[in-house]
């Protein structure tokens, strides 16, 4: 089946969509405004639709010819960051940016919608449209899965577009296995004994502790972890103290852990237990650990992903790359342990327009001939795997 590149109005079309929304960054599941304009632009393409997550959509396009039921997924939410991208667009609203394009994989998705529901009458089984809240933080997937976001009908496979800093606008990034990192928040309280400066061996003092256990948790990286599997433990707060004459009876510190391998992730709270319990011990002090477990690792499945690599090389005009797996995390996750998925990276890059930032930036931008490229994509994706040309099982 030969890849079809979307007409010049469709690609017109993806670039107001994607600047009407940038204008208009929400929070997660604060995306009403945007919810709006993804049910009257399914509405105006004749598109069935339900909400779902409170500020999730998902629509279903059902082709006239038998086939699998492929789901497409993009995020809506943008971040509390203050814009200095310097873009004639950049956001109306104060302390909110879509920093991290799912502007643009909102507008892309609603782009691929454009093009299949155009192509139904040789379209291969149905397409579902997963236009997911909160991606950023508390997480919509799980609440759409909860919902019935893969059910009626039933998903087979999913796909996802992200945007990357790192390849060239006009190409695409598909790797097997692995891509983005757990993301786990670890909360530490140090409770020790107060007293006077003057008289260190009256107290039992909470600060050389707590520093000693930052130093011994890097260890688990360094020495308790194989050096062939990616594991990230990070201190990124620690408060405690009074003045400058005061033994400190508390230190709280906050921290997060990253890894790729759901093994390595699991053994990650035991390691800091006994690191923890054992520093305590040392130094005389009581400590507390208080984990919340995040989002999982991203994990593509291999036969999917390699497949469809292959298949984007053989009939597309697309460089094809394989990029290194990041330790940033993705509620995708979820719906990749559903059913088999993949992670699609979109190269946004082009130094010439300043399209050099990474996502989370200020001064974050794309280059916005990826967008044609990017639904290019999706549309590939929904009728290769659609009519079984690109197969996972």
């Amino acid at each position: 089946m030969t890849v079809i590149i979307p007409p010049d109005p469709v690609r017109e079309r993806v670039v107001e969509l994607r600047r009407t929304i940038h204008r208009h960054p929400e929070l997660g599941f604060e995306e009403l405004q945007t919810q709006a304009l993804v049910e009257g632009e399914l509405d105006a393409l004749g598109i069935e639709h339900r909400r779902v997550a409170k500020t999730g959509v998902v629509g279903v396009i059902r082709g006239s010819k038998p086939g699998r039921v492929v789901g497409l997924r993009a995020d809506m939410d943008a971040l509390p960051i203050t814009e200095k991208s310097g873009e004639p667009f950049s956001s109306e609203v104060s302390g909110k940016m879509h920093a991290c394009g799912h502007d643009a994989h909102t507008a892309m998705l609603l782009g691929a919608a454009r093009v299949l529901q155009g192509m139904r009458d040789q379209l291969h089984g149905s397409v579902v449209l997963l236009f997911q809240p909160a991606e950023e933080g508390p997480g919509g997937a799980e609440p759409m899965i909860a919902e019935g976001a893969l059910e009626d009908p039933k998903v087979e496979a999913v796909a996802m577009l992200h945007v990357d800093h790192r390849l060239n606008a006009g190409t695409i990034g598909v790797t097997p296995g692995p891509v983005n990192a757990s993301a786990d928040e670890f909360h530490v309280t140090v409770h020790g004994r107060g007293g006077h400066g003057a008289y260190p061996h009256t107290a039992a003092d909470a600060i050389p502790a707590a520093c000693a256990m930052v130093s011994a948790l890097q260890t688990i990286a360094s020495r308790e972890t194989d050096p062939l599997k990616s594991v990230v433990v990070t201190v990124g707060t620690i408060n405690g103290g009074y003045r400058n004459n005061v033994i400190a009876d508390e230190v709280k510190m906050t921290g997060t852990l990253r890894a790729h391998d759901p093994e390595v992730r699991n053994g990650l709270e035991a390691r800091l237990r006994r690191m923890l319990d054992g520093i305590a011990a040392g130094y005389g002090v009581r400590v507390h650990l208080e984990l919340m477990y995040g989002y999982p690792p991203v994990v593509n499945n291999v036969t999917l992903a390699e497949n469809f690599s292959r298949y984007m090389k053989a009939h597309s005009q697309l460089p094809v790359h394989r990029p290194a797996p990041t330790m940033g995390a993705e509620d995708f996750a979820y719906f990749a342990q559903a059913v088999p998925g993949v992670h699609i990276r979109l190269g946004i890059r082009n130094e010439e327009l300043g399209a050099v930032h990474s996502g989370h930036s200020p001064e974050f931008r794309i280059d916005e001939a990826a967008l044609p490229v990017g639904v290019q994509t999706l549309v590939a994706f929904a009728t290769s795997v659609g009519c079984g040309e690109v197969k996972f099982d």
